[in-house]
Parts: structure tokens; sequence; C-alpha cells
């Protein structure tokens, strides 16, 4: 079976582009294994760690890629995941092969929980979603790819949560000799990223913040993922919850793409700021497209 990552998916949505006032190519990680962009990172660290177990914590993607990349591998996956996490991507974890440990991020946080686990299970890598140079070394791809398009962008928008994205992106593409802006999009209640970059240090939550873009609930971002943040990204537009649903139905009516809150807040940031991005070619980054039915239906349907 294929270990490496699938091509990123390029999509021109004239229809989009005239409701966002920029001419906007989707970058679209929908279709790669297991649904999101996180394959990357979860195969680059199953191939590069000796270890015949990993615990990881996620709301999902990550879980669900870990437990696919272990399971090409031959390895153990344990996946710490908050108990209201999507019952699709709880679900897709378990289908994986991968052991599933519930917690209650009101009472304990995820990392606390993983920490628990690795004193049991000694022999076992433990693998940040994000704050890991391994992490950041497989996303990078995408931004390698995006180097090597004959097409070219004005500027480049990823998701922010933890910052193993978009820290990889521009790490591929620097790697590359691109120099094409980056800018970060992240929800507006859970904006420590952007805090960050306005005070030029780390600025952590005292808890995780339940928007909308579960993707994007970490409380801080990594400090890996800081390095090269704080010099690398040009700026972090903040987008409200209700950019987020309106951009979600905006890819599904004018793309034809089906694609979960974190993975639509880079077109939610065309919303939130359009005067920045008037008339520019404007890359999109669409992380994933793992949304839970119920939800989708009634983001759908407002």
């Amino acid at each position: 079976m294929r270990t490496t990552p699938r091509p990123t998916t390029l999509i021109e949505a004239p229809r989009l582009s005239e409701r966002l006032c920029a001419n906007v190519t989707l970058a679209a990680e929908t279709f790669q294994f297991t649904g999101s962009f996180k394959f990357r990172a979860a195969s680059n660290v199953v191939g590069n760690v000796p270890n015949p177990a990993v615990i990881t914590a996620s709301s999902g993607n990550f879980g669900q890629a870990m437990a696919y990349a272990c399971k090409l591998a031959g390895k153990r996956c344990t996946v710490v995941m908050p108990a209201n996490s999507v019952r699709v991507k709880v679900d897709a974890v378990r289908a994986f092969g991968a052991t599933v440990d519930l917690v209650d991020t009101t009472q304990i946080p995820r990392a606390q929980r993983v920490r628990e686990l690795a004193q049991r299970d000694p022999d076992a890598y433990v693998a940040s979603a994000y704050d890991d140079p391994l992490v950041i070394a497989g996303n990078a791809s995408l931004g390698r790819e995006l180097a090597l398009l004959t097409s070219r962008f004005d500027v480049i928008v990823a998701p922010v949560g933890g910052g193993g994205l978009i820290s990889g992106i521009i790490q591929g593409l620097r790697s590359s000799g691109d120099t094409t802006p980056v800018i970060g999009a992240e929800p507006l209640l859970a904006n420590d990223a952007a805090q960050s970059l306005k005070e030029g240090r780390i600025i952590a939550s005292d808890h995780e913040i339940q928007t909308i873009a579960d993707g994007a609930r970490t409380m801080s971002l990594g400090k890996h993922n800081w390095a090269i943040i704080k010099d690398g990204v040009e700026t972090i537009v903040e987008v409200s919850e209700d950019q987020i649903r309106e951009s979600v139905r905006l890819l599904f009516a004018l793309a034809n793409l089906k694609v979960e809150p974190t993975g639509a807040l880079t077109t939610g940031a065309l919303l939130a700021s359009p005067k920045r991005f008037r008339d520019l070619r404007v890359c999109c980054v669409v992380s994933g497209g793992n949304v839970d039915p119920a939800l989708y239906r009634e983001l759908l349907s407002v």
C-alpha cells in the first residue's frame, strides 16, 4: 500500500473568485489520505522513528492520519481525543485500528493524559500534532509542491491551529527558493496565534476554546512552529464563526467542495478582510474535509 502523500488537488473556481473579489486557487487537501493534510506529517513521523508504537492527542484529523500511518507500518497507535470530538472522526480513528482514549478536556488537558499514557508505555513515541520537527518537515511537502507550480501567487493563505501546517508550508516554500508571502487564517474565537504575532511571543489560552473549527482548538502555538511563524508569517487574519460557516457554504455552492470548518478558514479570511485580498492571485489551502454529516447538513441549511 502507498505510504507517501498524494499531491494536493488544485481547483480554480471562477464563481468563488467572483464572490470573493480575488483570483482564488484552492489547494485542496480534502482528497489526501484520511481526508486531510495530516497524513503528510503522520507518514513522515512514523517513517522516521524506530519506536513500535505512537501516542498522540488529536481532535480527529491527526489521529486518523497517525492511525492509518501506523497501520501501514505495523505499529501500535493510541490517540487521546476530547470526549466531545466529532463522532465521524472518532469512528474513523478506530476503524484504522488505533486505540481511542476519550477525555473530558474541561477536567484534564489532552497533553496531561498523553503524558500519563506514555509513562505506561515507555517504548512509544509521543507525537505532537504540530510541535514536532518531523511534523513540520512532513507538512513542508505541501510548500514544495506549491513552489513547483508554474502559476505564481501573490499570497498563500493557510489555516492556523497549533501551527504545524503553516510552518511546514513556509519551510517548504523557502527551502525551494520561493518567497511568496504567507498569511494565516485563525478563528477569532480562538485567536492565540494572532495575539502571539502581535505581541512577539507565544500567547497561550488557559483552556480549549470551542470554536466550530475544531482543528484549531489548540491552546497555543508550538515552540518549533513559533520559531518559523514569528518571522515567516506576514499576518494572521481572524475569522468569525459566522464567516467560517458562510465559507463552508460558499465552498460547497461555488466550488463543489465538501470542507470541514477548519478547512474553510482560508476562504473565510477573504470574507473577513476583503480589501487586503482584492484582485490578488490567492492560493487558499483547504486543509481537510472530515466533517460530521449532521453538522454539515446544519451548516448548509442556514
